[in-house]
């Protein structure tokens, strides 16, 4: 934790815990303490008096001591969080802020091996899986842990030998918070059942870490042997791993803790037999198109529709394209393209307009012989969906006369000798302004 000793921020709240750390670590050779007091300001004069007590006794180790406060019971109301999640946040924010200010490389907090065991009974009742079986980790980032295998017990030997004085915080004693129940209540009943309960505890988040971080590692080597240019990774290739990788490869590409339900709705869509399916989970959207899952999709702007004139070119910024139409006239050759159309003028019925498929759309195609919906077409070619809003469909006001990359309807296409209207959709690569 401190190989690189420098400077380390020490996070006091004034309890036997913070006590211990704050001098234990101010002895370590090489390595520079600054200590950091939160006020949460929900114990009115206590906070107060806790604040003072770390003040003075930074002063009385020669340790320089950053204070900050904030408003707790204000931001949960804000944020919806409960006091205990909310007064964490703001804690961990006024650390990190802290440690970057004074040059700190790591942050200790105090969490010992009763509150690692606690930790694993709390997530047990939640419902967890390994990584929360394995409790609080000794290193997160820049965060360490140093008492992490340290027993209470343990920790009130060392500041009676030292003669290392602490405070009490009067909310411990309250049962108003889970974790003070399980304190309280849970704890004592399993140490009465084996002493040597928060020991074995230890040891067992140790060894359990240890599994979390090989299956964590063979997620990762999925994920860099299985990932395109894109982003996107097989879904059938996922769905053939081990559900212990697999659950870990979809955390990780979703970059955050996902429970168990949203894992679920991402290996759903891998199964079900349409060609497209999507899930969205908290801040996120994975949609499969054929195989392939994309993480972090985000539904494509639809066009909305546009009146076409001759004479006029439009930009269609969603589909990254331009689009002109002209009256050409009389044509002795017409040469079709998938992104050039000629229509039999005298067969357009009244205004032209472009914009996404509609539902509903159907379009039968000049040389196929058969009418299909616009959105058959799409799925025969294989078109991705975020693709499909993007292609621009021609209209008139009797449907669709002409669709991007498809066709012209075979009503209003034009052959030789024709007054001709011709429209040409091209790509927006020359960087030209919108105009028309």
């Amino acid at each position: 934790m401190l190989a690189d000793g420098g400077r380390i921020l020490v996070a006091v709240s004034g309890g036997a815990d913070s006590v211990m750390l704050l001098h234990f670590l101010s002895r370590v050779e090489g390595a520079e303490v600054v200590a950091a007091h939160f006020n949460h300001c929900l114990r009115g004069a206590e906070s107060d008096r806790d604040e003072e007590f770390v003040r003075a006794l930074c002063a009385e180790m020669g340790v320089k001591c950053v204070t900050g406060r904030g408003d707790v019971t204000a931001f949960a109301e804000k944020s919806g969080k409960g006091i205990e999640d909310a007064a964490r946040v703001l804690r961990y924010e006024f650390l990190s802020e802290t440690a970057s200010r004074e040059g700190c490389g790591r942050i200790a907090t105090a969490h010992n091996a009763d509150d690692n065991a606690e930790t694993v009974l709390l997530n047990m009742a939640r419902g967890t899986g390994l990584k929360g079986l394995g409790g609080i980790p000794p290193v997160r980032g820049m965060f360490i842990r140093p008492l992490l295998q340290t027993a209470r017990t343990e920790i009130e030997e060392y500041l009676a030998f030292h003669g290392l004085e602490h405070i009490e915080d009067s909310s411990n004693a309250s049962d108003d918070y889970s974790r003070n129940r399980i304190r309280h209540h849970v704890t004592p009943v399993l140490r009465e059942l084996n002493p040597a309960f928060t020991e074995n505890v230890a040891r067992m988040t140790e060894s359990l870490r240890e599994d979390e971080e090989y299956f964590t590692e063979e997620a990762r080597n999925f994920i860099e042997g299985h990932s395109a240019e894109d982003g996107s990774i097989s879904a059938g290739a996922l769905m053939d791993l081990p559900r212990s990788i697999r659950m870990r490869v979809i955390r990780l590409k979703c970059g955050r803790d996902i429970g168990s339900v949203h894992c679920r709705a991402i290996e759903n869509i891998c199964l079900v037999r349409s060609l497209h399916a999507h899930a969205d989970i908290p801040g996120m959207r994975v949609t499969r198109e054929f195989d392939r899952l994309v993480f972090g999709s985000e539904e494509a702007e639809r066009m909305p529709l546009r009146e076409l004139k001759t004479g006029q070119t439009l930009h269609l910024p969603e589909a990254g394209l331009f689009i002109s139409c002209e009256n050409v006239g009389e044509r002795a050759e017409i040469n079709k393209s998938f992104n050039t159309f000629f229509f039999k003028s005298e067969n357009i019925c009244g205004r032209m307009f472009v914009g996404s498929r509609r539902e509903g759309d159907k379009i039968r195609l000049e040389g196929r012989n058969c009418t299909k919906s616009i959105r058959k077409l799409f799925s025969e070619s294989r078109m991705e969906l975020s693709a499909r809003v993007r292609c621009p469909v021609i209209y008139d006001e009797a449907g669709p006369i002409a669709v991007y990359r498809f066709g012209t309807a075979e009503r209003c296409a034009a052959r030789s000798g024709d007054n001709c209207i011709m429209i040409k959709i091209r790509k927006d690569t020359e960087g030209v302004k919108y105009y028309g």
